[in-house]
């Protein structure tokens, strides 16, 4: 018997480029992806949730402020509520932040350009549902492309809830505390700048963002016969 398809919802704004990228990657890990509307007022029955990166609305007044807005974005944050895993890549992130499900902002980055390019990581928990396929310390490759990438973290955030880290000198953006990828108190809500949807082969140069997206399919899998 085949292991279950946990149904993952993919939001998709206008403005989102990365939505598809993110449907193939999880597909590919066994998730059952599904496209949602940003103007959709309910999830379809989901066992997760992700906001891919793109450029929402164009970025506008601050990249992630118009979509927090979105009708959709009630329903995550319902579904994030009763503990649903929700990840957040790039303008994800940004989004996830701009509706406070996560903690900070994400500014422009301090450079002021936009990058582009593969950066090293550094995994600092693997108890979330992100990362349960991680070990320790284990230095991850996946590529960033971003131009407000540089997180804030609010006075006295926690270091429990950094999940990622850039390596030594790979900061990209300036990110404070060379933080990568953040996690909510009750650690079922991500957000990270790196693209795990573009490192899940090697042929593409790395397959270490594979880890990131099979454990949430993992994770995903789990709620769905929780669920059942």
């Amino acid at each position: 018997m085949s292991a279950r398809r946990p149904r993952i919802a993919i939001l998709v704004f206008p403005g989102s480029n990365d939505d598809r990228d993110a449907a193939w990657a999880l597909s590919a890990l066994g998730g059952e992806p599904l496209l949602v509307w940003h103007a959709d007022a309910e999830l379809p029955r989901v066992d997760a949730v992700v906001l891919p990166g793109g450029f929402s609305y164009g970025d506008y007044l601050r990249a992630g402020a118009i979509a927090r807005f979105a009708p959709a974005m009630e329903a995550v944050v319902a579904f994030a509520g009763d503990g649903g895993p929700v990840l957040g890549i790039c303008n994800g992130f940004q989004i996830l932040c701009e509706a406070r499900l996560l903690p900070g902002v994400l500014r422009p980055n301090a450079s002021l350009s936009f990058v582009c390019r593969d950066v090293s990581l550094v995994v600092e928990r693997t108890d979330t549902p992100f990362t349960a396929r991680c070990e320790p310390g284990q230095a991850l490759t996946i590529p960033v492309k971003h131009g407000d990438g540089c997180y804030h973290a609010p006075p006295g955030l926690p270091d429990e809830q950094v999940v990622l880290r850039y390596s030594p000198g790979e900061n990209p953006n300036g990110s404070e505390r060379d933080i990568a990828a953040v996690v909510n108190a009750d650690g079922n809500v991500l957000g990270l700048m790196p693209h795990p949807e573009h490192a899940v082969d090697p042929l593409l140069g790395s397959g270490d963002g594979a880890l990131i997206l099979a454990s949430l399919v993992d994770a995903a899998r789990e709620r769905s016969y929780e669920h059942a």
